[in-house]
């Protein structure tokens, strides 16, 4: 089975949907404030891509972001804070993206949902700004331990797929998902260090990977 055709994700600027609570100081109430902070997450990810996180500053953002630099330290006391929110919100996207994509899927088809999520995957990786510096929090570690980006990411995808399914997610679906999320993520960070859009061969292998591992768990029992 071939690899489907990647789904190109918008360069879409000032979108107003607002990371989790928990990673800002203050969370928007009004929609000016919603788009201040919108345009701040923007203004992080453009110039992650450009200087990179080290050299990354508050003040560059606020000015990037064409907005006082109280308003930026109103959100976030830090930039690892900003940066934990741009990999929330990213998360939030693709979950977005997936979900969308799966009401296309066969029903109940698992490997067709596998291709999907890593099909929008790789399309972040290769399109969403900043995406390549901080993707889901694994390049920048941010979050708890209870909270660790890749368990986000298993959480998220097992609810979504569970729907898909038909199934509860229950721990073995969890943990399994969780097992299969951290091997891709190897693997996927491998493949971009080999080509800049993602070394096909290596891509291949890893589908195929998830696919057998997966399918010890998702198969439907003789």
């Amino acid at each position: 089975m071939g690899t489907p055709a990647l789904l190109r994700l918008p360069r879409a600027r000032h979108h107003v949907a607002v990371p989790h609570a928990t990673s800002l100081r203050r969370a928007p109430v009004q929609r000016r404030s919603a788009e201040r902070l919108a345009r701040i997450l923007d203004a992080c990810a453009a110039l992650l891509d450009e200087v990179g996180y080290e050299a990354l500053t508050t003040r560059a953002v606020a000015e990037r972001a064409e907005v006082p630099i109280g308003s930026v330290y109103r959100f976030f006391g830090n930039k690892r804070q900003m940066a934990d929110a741009l990999a929330q919100r990213n998360l939030r996207h693709y979950a977005e993206h997936v979900t969308t994509r799966l009401t296309e899927a066969p029903p109940g088809d698992w490997r067709a949902a596998m291709d999907v999520i890593l099909d929008e995957y790789l399309a972040m990786k290769r399109t969403a700004p900043g995406f390549a510096l901080v993707d889901f929090g694994n390049q920048i570690p941010v979050g708890t331990r209870g909270a660790a980006p890749n368990t986000r990411v298993a959480d998220r995808l097992g609810g979504l797929i569970a729907g898909y399914l038909g199934r509860t997610p229950d721990d073995d679906l969890r943990r399994v998902l969780l097992v299969a999320v951290e091997s891709a993520d190897t693997l996927i960070q491998l493949a971009f260090r080999a080509d800049p859009d993602g070394d096909p061969a290596i891509i291949h292998e890893t589908r195929e990977l998830l696919r057998a591992y997966l399918g010890r768990v998702l198969d439907p029992a003789d």
